[in-house]
């Protein structure tokens, strides 16, 4: 005696376009805070990052005679 359960009411979940709006807006959420965290990195972004160019010559060592 088993019960047959009929297959489109088996799924585990929906799919339609219901899923599809809410994957959409995801993306675009995250393509706006990853577009804002971008223009804050460069406006924080110092003008002269470590390791660049040395600011001052390294003193020269007299000759010896």
């Amino acid at each position: 005696m088993t019960k047959t359960i009929d297959k489109n009411k088996a799924r585990q979940g929906r799919s339609g376009w219901q899923v599809l709006v809410v994957l959409v807006c995801a993306l675009i959420l995250a393509m706006v805070v990853w577009w804002g965290v971008g223009i804050f990195g460069s406006t924080i972004e110092p003008e002269d990052p470590v390791g660049g160019e040395p600011t001052e010559q390294p003193a020269e060592i007299p000759a010896q005679d």
